[in-house]
This record gives C-alpha cells, structure tokens and sequence, in this order.
C-alpha cells in the first residue's frame, strides 16, 4: 500500500499563510538594520493590509519598537481611531508581554503567529498575557501559521550572528 504523504488541509491555519508570508517579507527588513528578524502585518475585518511594521529597535534605538506595536501604531493612523476592533494581527513571533498589552489595549479580534518563544512569549508559551480571563478584552489566538520558517528566520539570523 503506497502512503499518501499529502499536507492535510488546516483550515484554521491556512487562511492566514498569505497573510504570514507578508510578515516573513516585513521580517526580512529587519535585518537590514541590524534587527532581530521580526514582522508584522494589521488587516482589516475585511482582510486588507491595514498597516505593516518589523523590528525597528536597533535602527532607532527605542526599545518600544517591536514589530507588533509599529504595526498596531500605523494601523491605528490609517483607521483614525485607537480602538482596531475587527482587525487581526499575524507576527512572526509570538508577542512578548509588552506586544501583548498592546494588543489587549488595541482591542483587535485576532493575533496571529508563527513561531513560539518559550523564552518570552505572552500569547500562551510562557504567560498567556492576551487570554488572561482577568482582562475586559481577549482575542483569539492562533498560533503555528508557517511556523517552521518563521523559526528558520530567528535561528539563521541568531547562529550568524
């Protein structure tokens, strides 16, 4: 009997693989200015590109830009409003408690991520900061989209480094 070793099909996850790639891409650009390679993509309720950020730490030297909160920044300009209700954001990397508060704090529907950090994610490695019952406001959290590359990316740029 021949094996068949065809991907099943993950329709939680797979509807946000084309959304990931463009956080990979925005990823990319980090390293460009000599930062942890870290992406991020805001899309509205109806899934267009609300706003895009990736680590911006080292080129700027503020320690508040992460990709999350650049992103969670722009989107909120383009809206006009802080609130970014119906909006889902997809990170390479899973939040840290800084992201994670500013995604509670942004109100979004949805995160989005590819990678855990066991070493300082928020969104259910190490804290599950976003879910956190005590909290007004708790999005969904779906984790693993592309999950292997966007692990590749920290590695390969940690083992050059």
């Amino acid at each position: 009997m021949i094996e068949d070793r065809t991907p099943t099909a993950d329709p939680v996850r797979d509807r946000w693989r084309a959304a990931m790639r463009l956080a990979l891409d925005e990823a990319g650009r980090a390293t460009k200015g000599g930062d942890v390679p870290v992406g991020a993509v805001v899309l509205s309720a109806d899934g267009s590109v609300l706003a895009t950020g990736h680590n911006e730490r080292e080129a700027t030297g503020d320690p508040t830009a992460h990709a999350e909160v650049l992103a969670l920044r722009r989107a909120a300009t383009a809206l006009g409003e802080w609130r970014l209700s119906g909006c889902t954001l997809v990170v390479t990397l899973e939040p840290c408690t800084m992201c994670a508060g500013a995604l509670q704090q942004s109100r979004v529907d949805r995160v989005v991520y590819g990678a855990r950090d066991e070493k300082a994610g928020a969104a259910g490695s190490l804290w599950d900061l976003v879910r956190d019952r005590r909290l007004n406001h708790r999005p969904e959290v779906i984790e693993g989209v592309l999950a292997d590359e966007c692990a590749r990316l920290l590695t390969d740029f940690f083992r050059n480094r």
